[in-house]
């Protein structure tokens, strides 16, 4: 969590909006960390790429886990990034959920 600014903006997808939960505070990357950790304890990312174009970067991945209700998921994603300084100032994150 060291490479997050001081005040990163982390959207996320759990949200109604548009946009998705926004997270905009100190400590908020760490947050949603530890957040998807609580929710789905056993929680992998494999079949991972990524890369960095100067400020801006990306990450596809498979996500798969068990919830704390019992729910087996596996979803493929991405996260969209922008660094400044050597750090995470804005993490974009999209889920494509598949259901059975």
């Amino acid at each position: 969590m060291v490479h997050f600014a001081t005040t990163p903006s982390s959207k996320g997808r759990e949200e109604r909006e548009p946009w998705g939960n926004q997270v905009r505070r100190l400590g908020g990357g760490p947050r949603g960390v530890a957040a998807r950790f609580a929710g789905i304890p056993d929680v992998r990312y494999q079949q991972d790429d990524h890369f960095v174009d100067d400020d801006r970067g990306a990450s596809e991945w498979t996500l798969s886990g068990t919830t704390t209700e019992g729910q087996w998921i596996e979803v493929r994603g991405c996260d969209l990034w922008t660094f400044r300084d050597g750090k995470v100032v804005k993490k974009d994150s999209y889920w494509k959920i598949r259901t059975s």
